[in-house]
């Protein structure tokens, strides 16, 4: 352990970052990946003095310490203004050294931006953490000026590390906001400001409702919360932004661990925002967070139990179940830093519920021993765990992923799942090790199914891209051959090519047609679920058309990889995106057609058994009623139902209960995205130590 003790006096000749030809420069330091220090801001200055000391514990000298300068700028990002690494394996024990600072961007490593001067005095400490502490505030007490300017700094070093939790703020949509231009639109965007922390969102231009779906996570130190400041600014080109409207949100009012979807007028202007909120992770989190969750005690489980017995299924509809999540850790993540390790933390998300880990500092194997809880609305939703590295510069690097539908887990049991690439459609390093609880009402979860599925705000954006045209291309050939082959089958019987098979076709159609009813309709769609129930409980696996998706997914990203390379060179993306909106289009609509050709026979083919079962149940019931009642009875009972629905209902949602059935059953693609990867049993001692090293 040593204790390092540093006095930044000055800067000289700092780079010019405002308009005015000066600067507001504040200098960071850092060791290991984590903000130590942070300084006061020297407004309208190139040459600041700060004046300022700080004394650091650091447990080795191979970290060397990180020095960041940036300019200060309301409401916008700051702006980087070079930085610089003091490396302490070359400092001398126990003797201040001035020490002056060359300031480098490393982009552009020639530009001049700059010196600092430092005093530093590194001394190494003897015994635990606690003695250096009492030593350090006996130094700290030597003057009143010394021990005031200490008490900040440690304040602002506790801050930078011991932050109580995470603020993630997901911004939907504006309705009815200001005109500000001459043709009565808007180009608007959004800043947010939480202390020192500030974001701001892409501007969408010429419009007064603006769909932004964008998210962005705050380090919350204050343990009420504190607030968040909202401006909404108008783009003009040339000019200075005009205001549109303002609005505060309280946190300290907002429960922890749930998503709040907030409604928000502005102030000082018109309109309103949109934004989904949620509080979580606790910075002191512990092992014994995984011990203080309800379906682990015998009684609260069995009330919960209870709350979704079939004796309930008709209180509360919406009250679909509850999944409990444990994310216990995490092994041989990806290196993302240039150390060599990660700072990893994990996102959980459930539909628009979205929830984080606190972030493991310097550790490819970290432990999150974390209880999340959600409130289950579609048993058909799938629950998304993925992995990042925090950079507190930029937006966080993806590190793996894994998605799993509720209806695929199996009740308390703690299961590595290997990590996926951000597509799903590959692995990439690392295995994250979770235990997953789900408890729910089948009657309510099949009523469910039959009403529109629940629009997920934050999605990305679609993309003009080659490679996934033509694999919708490539998935609407299998399904259109496989009409096709199955017309050509068809035919054959009417051409006698085989003349067993042609006369079973003969006898079967002139038995159908004699004997035909209409609940035989229904009746015939059972007989394909039936058969591939037989086959899947023999052994047989019915599914092969997932298998040759998978390969076709695997080979895609393989050649395309080439092909995207020699598209740059010849400038065909160029011409590609001259037309976004008309492949967007194409795309999409290959997409949506080969997804329900692929679900149509997903539900025959036992993909998802429980949308199987409730196929069998809708169409048994459809058999039995059309049996029965009079097709006329059926029909005018329909119409009179369609013609009604507005009048006794009048904001009710229309909706095909056919296409809300089939929206739930998984394409092809989403079951090779869905599917678990084999993990390696039994890895050899030369894989397992290249891992350890990441």
């Amino acid at each position: 352990m040593y204790q390092l003790d540093i006095i930044l006096k000055k800067g000289n000749n700092l780079a010019i970052r405002d308009r005015t030809g000066t600067s507001d420069p504040y200098v960071k330091f850092k060791i290991a990946g984590k903000e130590v220090f942070r300084s006061k801001t020297i407004h309208k200055n190139l040459n600041p003095v700060w004046d300022e000391r700080v004394s650091l514990l650091v447990e080795t000298l191979r970290e060397p310490l990180y020095v960041k300068v940036f300019d200060y700028d309301f409401g916008l990002q700051d702006d980087f203004m070079g930085s610089a690494y003091l490396y302490l394996e070359s400092l001398e024990h126990q003797r201040m050294l001035d020490v002056t600072l060359d300031l480098k961007d490393p982009q552009y490593p020639e530009n001049y931006l700059g010196t600092l001067e430092l005093a530093v005095t590194l001394s190494p400490k003897e015994g635990d953490i606690k003695d250096a502490t009492m030593l350090l505030r006996r130094n700290w007490k030597r003057s009143s000026k010394f021990q005031y300017q200490s008490m900040r700094l440690s304040d602002v070093h506790r801050k930078a590390q011991l932050w109580r939790g995470i603020v993630s703020i997901s911004l939907i949509e504006g309705h009815g906001l200001q005109p500000m231009d001459a043709n009565g639109r808007s180009d608007p965007y959004v800043k947010f400001r939480m202390g020192h922390q500030k974001y701001k969102s892409k501007t969408i231009p010429k419009t007064l409702n603006p769909q932004w779906r964008e998210q962005f996570d705050f380090n919350m130190y204050d343990e009420q919360g504190g607030f968040v400041d909202i401006t909404v600014w108008d783009k003009d080109a040339g000019k200075k932004d005009d205001f549109m409207g303002r609005c505060t949100i309280d946190l300290s009012v907002l429960s922890k661990e749930h998503t709040h979807r907030l409604d928000v007028s502005l102030e000082e202007g018109e309109g309103m925002l949109v934004l989904l909120v949620t509080l979580t992770a606790s910075a002191a989190v512990s092992i014994s967070d995984l011990s203080v969750n309800m379906l682990d005690d015998p009684q609260e489980r069995r009330q919960i139990t209870q709350r979704y017995s079939l004796w309930r299924s008709f209180h509360n509809l919406k009250d679909v179940g509850v999944v409990q999540v444990k994310v216990i850790r995490a092994e041989g993540l990806m290196a993302a830093d240039v150390t060599g390790k990660s700072d990893p933390f994990c996102v959980v998300e459930l539909s628009n519920d979205r929830l984080q880990t606190h972030t493991v500092y310097k550790n490819l194997n970290p432990e999150w021993n974390k209880v999340f809880t959600f409130n289950v609305k579609d048993i058909h939703s799938v629950l998304e765990v993925t992995v990042y590295d925090e950079d507190r510069d930029r937006s966080a690097d993806f590190l793996g992923k894994v998605a799993i539908p509720l209806l695929n887990i199996q009740n308390g049991e703690r299961k590595a799942y290997a990590l996926k690439s951000k597509e799903l459609t590959g692995p990439t390093k690392g295995v994250i090790f979770l235990e997953i609880d789900v408890i729910f009402n089948a009657v309510k979860a099949g009523l469910r199914t039959l009403i529109p599925i629940e629009q997920k705000y934050i999605e990305e954006e679609p993309k003009v891209s080659k490679q996934l045209l033509l694999q919708n291309f490539n998935r609407m050939r299998r399904c259109i051959m496989f009409l096709i082959n199955t017309g050509c089958y068809i035919n054959s019987c009417f051409e006698w090519d085989s003349p067993q098979r042609s006369i079973c076709a003969f006898v079967l159609f002139i038995i159908v047609v004699w004997n035909f009813e209409l609940y035989m309709i229904p009746l015939a769609l059972l007989l394909p679920l039936a058969w591939n129930y037989i086959l899947i409980a023999s052994g047989k696996d019915t599914r092969q058309d997932v298998v040759t998706m998978e390969d076709l997914l695997e080979d895609e990203d393989e050649d395309f990889d080439k092909d995207d390379k020699d598209s740059e060179r010849k400038g065909f993306m160029n011409k590609l995106y001259a037309i976004q909106d008309v492949c967007i289009s194409v795309q999409n609509a290959l997409d949506e057609v080969a997804s329900y050709g692929e679900r149509i026979k997903n539900t025959f083919n036992w993909t998802v058994p429980f949308l199987s079962w409730l196929a069998i149940v809708a169409l048994g019931l459809a058999t039995i009623t059309i049996y029965f009642i009079p097709l006329r009875y059926i029909v005018l009972a329909w119409g009179v139902n369609k013609f009604t629905k507005k009048l006794r209902d009048p904001y009710t949602i229309d909706n095909n209960e056919l296409l809300d059935f089939l929206s739930r059953v998984p394409s092809d693609v989403q079951v090779v995205q869905y599917r678990e990867l084999k993990l390696d049993p039994n890895p050899s001692p030369n894989k397992r130590k290249k891992n350890n090293l990441g």
